[in-house]
């Protein structure tokens, strides 16, 4: 008689908008500290990510390697005045630090790609210089950020991409609890070169889990007396 079935339609989601993310936040652990960049920082960060050896680290990323200060201080601004992420520097806590920690920064992490209404946001820009690469520190820099994504800031979904080749980026996602969602085949030309880009995410209704492993893992009583853990991030979540 003209009348349809009715179909599936989505739950029903609140509908105020998340925050977003500030440049003034300050998240700190047991490990480390995660503050917005400042010009100081970069100053600081640069030794531990230039250079011929460190060239690699650039690899997947949008720009570099940096030959000079001046242009690295210009590429790291560009993003700090940018309207689309804001910008983190990660400051271990082991090491003695002026009290700004300026002096004392061994990697950088940002929001991005920050969608207000539909309270999704991606970490990305995750540069860890060698110092910080397979640390404690690492690890809870990115959990303060996604416990601060989902827990102060009210956000549904959180975002991991990386170039599909870059074989160390997806693992780590896999380990840190994000979940792989599939590929974007030809999705950005980066350097000259094409990208195919693989996502990972984590939702809401993932992170308390997720978080349980990550707070189990950080405990010190997981580490030796030489620092090395006695039991890996994914056997606290049973993979």
């Amino acid at each position: 008689m003209g009348s349809k079935e009715q179909r599936p339609v989505g739950s029903v989601v609140g509908q105020t908008p998340a925050p977003r993310p500030s440049p003034d936040t300050k998240l700190s652990g047991r490990y480390v500290t995660v503050v917005g960049m400042t010009d100081e920082h970069i100053v600081s960060l640069y030794p531990h990510i230039s250079g011929e050896k460190n060239s690699y680290l650039w690899d997947y990323m949008m720009g570099g390697p940096f030959n000079e200060l001046s242009e690295f201080r210009a590429a790291m601004e560009g993003q700090m005045n940018s309207p689309d992420l804001v910008l983190y520097a990660i400051i271990p806590t082991d090491q003695p630090t002026t009290p700004s920690g300026a002096d004392n920064v061994i990697g950088c992490a940002s929001y991005m790609n920050i969608n207000l209404k539909n309270r999704s946001v991606e970490v990305g820009s995750v540069m860890f210089s060698p110092k910080l690469q397979k640390t404690p520190t690492a690890t809870e820099a990115m959990y303060l950020m996604a416990k601060h994504a989902f827990e102060d800031l009210g956000y549904r979904r959180y975002e991991w991409k990386c170039n599909t080749l870059n074989s160390a980026s997806q693992r780590a996602a896999l380990r840190l609890g994000f979940t792989f969602e599939g590929i974007f085949r030809q999705h950005m030309i980066i350097k000259g070169r094409n990208r195919d880009t693989a996502w990972f995410a984590m939702i809401d209704g993932d992170w308390p889990g997720v978080r349980d492993a990550f707070d189990q893992w950080l405990d010190p009583s997981n580490f030796g007396k030489d620092g090395l853990q006695l039991r890996k991030l994914e056997d606290f979540r049973g993979k």
